[in-house]
């Protein structure tokens, strides 16, 4: 059982206050978001036809939840793993336009997850994505983007820190921006979690920058991305440091969407080329869909994050292990 159980841990807040401080968190934090982003909120689809390619592939060897529907004989219909391909859709549909986005509740089902204390078989997070020009797919875009999210969760600390003094963890005061490859040669001894703690232990909030290449030395990528949403010269993950755990916290993963060249490099690299046979990759592959960038924000992992806790399981409704539940019992880490 893969579980830490930290010393003298104390939750600070009972479980009926951190519950309203959950929900204050959440309702706060998307309206400063879709504010600072220019994104509008809409419903989003809980499962979608394995025909369409909308589902995403995470790291290609996760099984989606999947089911039959009685009314669609023959199709199979999937639990969505996130929601990167069908937001991408949904701007077109929907009729946004330059510099206007989305933001959406997700909710997924991670039946392969291994549980501990930041993976849960349950996922929330915060989908978005937003329309950009095509010459606007730089580097500089990306960070741009990532410094305004950034901003927004910087902001929370002091709704936080006004609500529950006593509770909240104080951030960084900046973003530090790093590539895989550059992360690799700085720490090439340590394991890839390894390194992400080093380097978010020393700057307390790290973006890792061009993630899904293979890296020079280990021949593998720093994580595992699936080729046909983010464009892996253009994409990262939002770290911060959490103290309780005394470990870095992977709070966004978001990056510059695939255009008609780069999905078809990636997906070659990945040997899944029939993919390009699908109807959502035919879009891109016509140019239909719009230029954007995206990702997604844990939502129970921006609770955990700015209350310090332990567990995640302490801000979200899942199932665990009864071993997993009866140790952190001992440990006074409240499981909801």
């Amino acid at each position: 059982m893969n579980i830490q159980t930290p010393r003298g841990y104390d939750p600070v807040l009972s479980v009926r206050d951190t519950q309203e401080a959950i929900k204050y968190i959440r309702d706060t934090f998307q309206k400063e978001l879709g504010k600072e982003l220019n994104l509008s909120r809409i419903s989003a689809p809980l499962f979608v036809e394995k025909s369409s390619g909308l589902n995403d592939n995470l790291n290609g060897i996760e099984r989606p939840v999947s089911f039959d529907v009685l009314e669609m004989p023959g199709d199979t219909i999937e639990v969505v793993q996130s929601l990167a391909k069908w937001k991408r859709v949904a701007l077109k549909k929907y009729g946004f336009g330059l510099h206007e986005g989305l933001y959406t509740n997700m909710n997924a089902i991670r039946r392969d997850e291994i549980l501990d204390n930041l993976h849960s078989s349950y996922v929330d997070q915060w989908d978005w994505e937003m329309v950009i020009d095509k010459s606007e797919r730089t580097d500089a875009t990306l960070e741009k983007t990532v410094r305004e999210i950034f901003k927004v969760i910087k902001h929370m600390e002091h709704e936080v820190w006004y609500k529950y003094p006593q509770a909240v963890c104080h951030l960084a005061d900046d973003v530090f921006f790093i590539d895989s490859q550059e992360l690799e040669d700085m720490y090439p001894d340590l394991t890839v979690k390894q390194r992400e703690d080093a380097i978010v232990k020393e700057k307390k909030c790290v973006f890792i920058k061009k993630i899904g290449h293979p890296l020079r030395r280990s021949g593998r990528s720093h994580d595992g991305r699936a080729p046909d949403y983010d464009d892996w010269n253009l994409n990262g993950d939002l770290l911060f440091w959490l103290p309780s755990l005394k470990r870095a916290l992977e709070i966004s993963s978001m990056g510059i969407r695939v255009d008609e060249n780069s999905i078809v490099t990636q997906c070659e690299a990945s040997h899944c080329r029939g993919r390009l046979s699908l109807p959502y990759h035919q879009m891109i592959l016509n140019k239909e869909l719009p230029y954007t960038i995206g990702g997604g924000i844990g939502q129970s992992r921006l609770c955990m994050l700015l209350l310090n806790k332990a567990h995640i399981g302490e801000v979200q409704a899942s199932i665990w292990p009864k071993e997993m539940i009866e140790k952190c019992a001992k440990h006074n880490i409240p499981l909801l």
